[in-house]
């Protein structure tokens, strides 16, 4: 006789996972089958504390607790059961950023977030070290520029971690990390999935006399997806439940990274494989057969949960100028007197695009509300241009604005896709720009040239892909890779749309891009004028 969710809840025959976003964090809980059966959130901001971008340890301990107590309340009116147990429990956030800390556990300077490009200066010096590309978010990068700039807090440096390293520690007494976050915080190497050896030594005699430690004293221990990672001790239970209802001991998995759970959540794991999330920013992720013949500072190498090699290009804007060009649109027919709903508003627009020509007319659009490292735009200026003879009309115009979202993610999708050959059978898409049907999983799939996917359970985001890394500690079978998992008892049966690049869209959007990178000086010149 199968058991109902309620008497799996009672059991704990299910995994939780928590993610910390930007702006909101959420827990999700799954049951043996990886179905979501309850959720809760707390939004949150992060705040300038003197030109750094920060969350407090309160907000953190105030967030975890917030988006539990949500989900706890969740099952309880949904199955009329108090939380009591868990099978598994795995903590995520976004990547990268600064946390450092004492002898004495106590933080040493305000979290610095990846948002920070304060490092920037550091990153750099490092990438040419190494040979290897450090963006200013990463950890190492943040660490070496506190050590050039003199901070006094440096000597007392004996752990730095990462956020959901930093719960995960504070849930299991724990100092260890996920292979993939660990690739955001110090190279890692794709062999041994362990700290790069060669750029640990290169980086001790960098700082020799400086600092009274070697970075690989201070760094967490690297685990990859399955491996036992502590469990939830009576303090920890406390801290993620101060109503005191859950037990204490149960298992907590690897915690990783948002872009982890993001393969994870969009079955993305695999060589020649990847995922696109396009919302307010955009980033692609594609899983590597080999390592890249050069550093090349438009990609991050990190590393899926299980340590694989990942090229990665992050890209600042994606939807936020196309949002206001759609509501401005919107305001036009309120004027008329028609009030359209967002999603109708959003579905004309985008399927009017679809009557267009394939390159756009000869129209140019650049969505930088912000900078774009990528394309080396150092400001945002957001820009709309033509030629007198261009095919100026509303499905051009829609055209070239969705394009443009994709545009400095095919820069550096280029990179790897045609200077170094890498090899791509299929890309996931998920976040907002997908809710549309087909229309900008058609302009990736032509931006890319390569299948697109679109599923329709990717909605469940990074916390259900953490839980489902969870769920995968305790279920997994002797001997079953996190890939055969996903694809035997994850995905299997799961609906999805793919469709396969059209030939003549491919060709318009190299026509289009070939446009864009030719522009790119003038809206470096905008920046440099306009003030």
């Amino acid at each position: 006789m199968e058991l109902t969710v309620k008497q799996r809840i009672e059991q704990g025959r299910t995994a939780l996972g928590i993610e910390f976003g930007s702006t909101r964090i959420k827990a999700v809980l799954v049951d043996e089958d990886n179905k979501p059966i309850a959720s809760g959130a707390h939004d949150w901001e992060n705040r300038h504390l003197g030109n750094i971008w920060s969350y407090s340890l309160e907000d953190i301990r105030e967030g975890l607790q917030g988006s539990y107590a949500a989900m706890a309340k969740d099952v309880k009116e949904k199955y009329g059961v108090t939380l009591t147990t868990i099978g598994a429990i795995g903590i995520s956030a976004m990547m990268h950023g600064y946390m450092v800390f004492d002898k004495n556990d106590n933080i040493l300077v305000p979290f610095r977030t990846w948002r920070n490009n304060t490092a920037a200066y550091a990153g750099d010096r490092l990438t040419e070290l190494f040979g290897y590309h450090i963006p200013a978010r990463w950890s190492v990068a943040h660490l070496y520029q506190a050590i050039l700039n003199g901070e006094e807090h440096v000597k007392d440096i004996v752990y730095q971690t990462t956020l959901e390293g930093y719960v995960h520690w504070m849930l299991t007494g724990k100092k260890v990390i996920g292979i993939g976050e660990a690739s955001g915080m110090f190279p890692v190497d794709p062999v041994t999935k362990q700290y790069n050896p060669r750029m640990l030594k290169q980086f001790n005699e960098l700082v020799k006399g400086k600092v009274p430690f070697k970075v690989e004293e201070i760094l967490p221990e690297i685990l990859l997806a399955g491996e036992d990672a502590g469990r939830l001790t009576p303090e920890g239970a406390k801290f993620l439940d101060p109503a005191g209802n859950l037990k204490y001991g149960i298992p907590l998995c690897p915690p990783e990274g948002d872009a982890g759970t993001g393969m994870v959540a969009t079955n993305s794991i695999k060589k020649r494989t990847g995922n696109v999330s396009a919302g307010t920013s955009v980033f692609a992720m594609i899983v590597l057969e080999r390592e890249l013949s050069k550093a090349y500072p438009e990609i991050d190498l990190v590393t899926t949960p299980v340590g694989d090699l990942v090229g990665m290009v992050h890209c600042n804007n994606c939807t936020s100028d196309l949002n206001a060009w759609v509501s401005m649109f919107g305001e036009f027919a309120k004027e008329l007197g028609v009030d359209i709903p967002k999603w109708k508003l959003y579905d004309m627009l985008y399927f009017a695009s679809e009557k267009g020509d394939k390159d756009c007319g000869g129209l140019l659009a650049y969505n930088y509300i912000s900078n774009e490292h990528v394309t080396n735009v150092e400001h945002g200026r957001p820009m709309f241009l033509r030629k007198a003879d261009s095919n100026f009309n509303l499905a051009n115009f829609m055209r070239a604005h969705l394009y443009s979202a994709f545009g400095a993610l095919k820069v550096g999708c280029d990179i790897m896709l045609k200077e170094e050959g890498v090899k791509l059978d299929r890309i996931t898409g998920h976040g907002g720009l997908f809710k549309t049907e087909r229309v900008g999983q058609s302009y990736l799939a032509a931006a890319i040239n390569a299948p697109v996917t679109v599923m329709k359970t990717a909605g469940e985001g990074g916390a259900w892909g953490m839980a489902i890394l969870a769920n995968y500690l305790i279920t997994k079978k002797k001997g079953e890779s996190l890939e055969e998992y996903l694809d035997e008892r994850v995905f299997a049966g799961q609906e999805g749309v793919t469709l396969a690049p059209d030939p003549a869209d491919v060709a318009g959007f190299e026509a289009f891009a070939d446009r864009y990178v030719a522009g790119l000086p003038i809206v470096r010149e905008a920046v440099h004028s306009l003030k």
